[in-house]
């Protein structure tokens, strides 16, 4: 049996659970309305790695490590005198040297050759030498300490160059803008058919000749792939040819242009004196025979071997001063007079290539001033070596005549004599053979 408070309770609860129902909801709506709106989450972000570009110049060392100071080789001057200058204790110079001993002669550095010292905030770190303007040799103090050699980027560009000679070849070279060393380049490459003591105004030339670029710059000449020489109204022609491993200039018909003997054993020089079966003395005060010619240059000079052959006397006679005398073959032999001092390693016995250095140009002997005096034998008589005919090389081997008939075709429309336009640039020759 229920009492009344039972049934009180719930009829309260009957009449009170509609109201807290309400109630929660309208408190809820309240509450959604009253709460600030959160702006939209951004998605979550990664971290981002930016690569650090490090710079490197010419010879491969980082451009914002170290500060770089560029000076010359003295003349005199040391590995060791050049590193302890910029405060590199001496161990480790010693110790620079010793890695350097199968990559490079640290003894061999050449006065006027240019080299870099990298340094930082503890000092110099790193030395590179320049033995020439493509090759270089990094001397690395960092730990470990390395010794390591590189070779720049470099380009090769196809030019022209003509002149016409009105003082000489290397003047008129200078006048029209080419690289001087054009003029060394041709006259080894006529030499057997040229004396370029004895070129005359009027003569000219044209070269077809490749340059080497360093950075846009011009640094030497890399080879000359044909040439024209107009001497007293007469044309030379050149060709280079590789062959069998090997490579050789020749003329037009395929000749080669080498012959046994070189025209003169000196590269730039004046005849004084020439063969003469009867010359005035000018230390002897008579007539006599004079049977050489004779060269002047100034001293130290280098003086060439003419010939392949074997050094068959080296050393010093009252007449001759410091002389030298080579055996060719059964047939000839040339003797050099009067140099300042014979050339390292030139000794009886001694074989020999042409135009290899056996001497320097002086007055030693019975001479008035330097000049070399130069002796030509043919068959045990001394003979005038500029009326000599000259035995030839050997021509385009027979099998290859076809190839350079070709080459020769495509080159020669190069080498025709036109209005000035000295060193300019061509574009390169396409489908050509090879070079």
């Amino acid at each position: 049996m229920k009492t009344p408070r039972t049934v009180e309770v719930k009829r309260s609860v009957r009449f009170f659970l509609p109201l807290l129902l309400v109630g929660a909801a309208v408190m809820a709506l309240w509450y959604i309305r009253s709460r600030p709106i959160d702006a939209p989450s951004e998605p979550a972000r990664s971290a981002v790695f930016r690569p650090i570009t490090i710079v490197y110049d010419a010879f491969g060392i980082e451009e914002d490590a170290f500060e770089r100071s560029t000076h010359r080789i003295r003349r005199g001057e040391t590995f060791a005198d050049i590193l302890t200058r910029y405060e590199v204790p001496y161990a480790d110079v010693l110790a620079l040297a010793e890695a350097a001993r199968d990559v490079f002669n640290v003894r061999r550095l050449q006065a006027g050759r240019p080299f870099h010292i990298y340094r930082d905030s503890t000092g110099a770190r790193v030395f590179v030498y320049q033995p020439d303007p493509v090759r270089y040799v990094v001397f690395d103090l960092r730990d470990p300490v390395r010794v390591y050699t590189g070779r720049r980027a470099v380009e090769r560009v196809l030019r022209t160059a003509q002149g016409v000679i009105e003082s000489s070849l290397y003047e008129t070279l200078q006048a029209t803008e080419a690289d001087p060393e054009l003029a060394i380049r041709l006259s080894e490459i006529f030499a057997w058919q040229i004396d370029f003591y004895r070129i005359q105004r009027g003569d000219r030339f044209v070269a077809l000749y490749e340059e080497t670029l360093i950075d846009g710059e011009p640094v030497g000449i890399e080879r000359v792939l044909a040439a024209r020489f107009q001497h007293m109204g007469e044309d030379f022609y050149a060709f280079r040819f590789e062959h069998d491993g090997g490579v050789d200039y020749y003329d037009e018909a395929g000749r080669n242009l080498r012959k046994a003997f070189l025209k003169a054993p000196l590269r730039y020089s004046r005849i004084t004196s020439r063969y003469s079966l009867r010359r005035f003395h000018p230390v002897q005060k008579r007539y006599k025979p004079h049977l050489g010619t004779d060269y002047a240059a100034p001293a130290g000079t280098p003086v060439y071997a003419t010939g392949d052959g074997v050094v068959i006397e080296a050393g010093y006679t009252r007449y001759n001063g410091y002389y030298v005398k080579i055996r060719h073959n059964a047939v000839y032999t040339t003797g050099y007079l009067h140099f300042s001092r014979i050339a390292k390693g030139i000794r009886p016995g001694v074989r020999v290539r042409q135009g290899q250095v056996i001497g320097y140009v002086g007055s030693t002997g019975l001479a008035t001033g330097p000049h070399v005096c130069y002796r030509f034998w043919k068959n045990g008589r001394q003979v005038d070596p500029l009326r000599e005919q000259l035995p030839p090389g050997e021509p385009v081997p027979d099998s290859l005549r076809d190839a350079f008939f070709t080459l020769r075709d495509r080159l020669m429309p190069r080498l025709l004599f036109e209005p000035p336009a000295y060193a300019e640039a061509t574009a390169a020759i396409e489908g050509d053979v090879t070079l």
